[in-house]
């Protein structure tokens, strides 16, 4: 429904019907307003770039130039990108996080989680869904450790630049990368929502880090959420 102050999205994806239901959905709701459709990632990245939306809302397999291709080709743009897909693979995850995308939510998501999702992302906000986070993880933590060699890092130490965060930081860093929302944080760490907001944005300037999605995706990489490195029984204050 548009209005003043609406996010502005654009749709891509091949399948003309489900483009039409997605255009429906956000319709119908309160500040969001459909602005384009594209059936091609190149059709997708030319209508961002002269429509300017606030959300591209991009599937990942399409002719031509896929999604993740496209994600690349907008980074940097004003535009951010939420990546929906029926594919859950931690394929697709790090290639739509590494290419710039802002989220990643799959296609039998309730109505309301994607529109929870647009103005998350269009907030600025990362959006990861749980049942994908919940399968990297599940992956990481499955896989047998490496055997220790002479270059491995000492047990319990912290690779790389994940080692300039405090043990709050991390921990912080270690829920989002779980899937859970700043509320959620502040909840399970018995913090205030405004001081969880204040360590991811430390957490973004250490890292280096865009966005929060940034920020996840190096937790992955350098192996935060690996069975080696749990959950502190006594962090540091905030």
């Amino acid at each position: 429904m548009s209005g003043p102050g609406a996010v502005r999205v654009l749709i891509a994806d091949d399948d003309p019907l489900l483009r039409a239901g997605l255009a429906v959905v956000l319709e119908t709701a309160d500040r969001i307003e459909v602005v384009g459709q594209a059936g091609d990632g190149l059709r997708a990245v030319e209508l961002a770039r002269r429509l300017r939306p606030d959300v591209v809302l991009m599937d990942v397999r399409m002719p031509g130039c896929d999604g993740v291709e496209a994600t690349r080709r907008l980074a940097g743009s004003a535009s951010r990108v939420l990546v929906l897909t029926t594919f859950r693979h931690d394929a697709y995850v790090w290639g739509a996080l590494r290419a710039g995308a802002a989220g990643f939510l799959l296609k039998r998501a309730s109505p309301e989680r994607l529109i929870d999702a647009v103005h998350a992302v269009a907030a600025g906000e990362a959006v990861l869904d749980p049942a994908v986070t919940r399968d990297l993880l599940g992956r990481l933590l499955a896989a047998p450790e490496p055997p220790p060699g002479p270059s491995a890092p000492p047990p319990g130490s912290v690779p790389g630049p994940l080692a300039a965060l405090t043990v709050r930081e991390r921990e912080v860093l270690r829920l989002a990368a779980e899937g859970h929302p700043n509320e959620e944080i502040a909840a399970l760490l018995h913090l205030a929502e405004s001081t969880v907001k204040t360590h991811v944005k430390r957490i973004l300037g250490k890292l280096g880090a865009r966005d929060r999605s940034q920020a996840v995706a190096a937790a992955y990489r350098h192996g935060l959420m690996g069975p080696q490195y749990r959950r502190p029984s006594a962090p540091d204050a905030p």
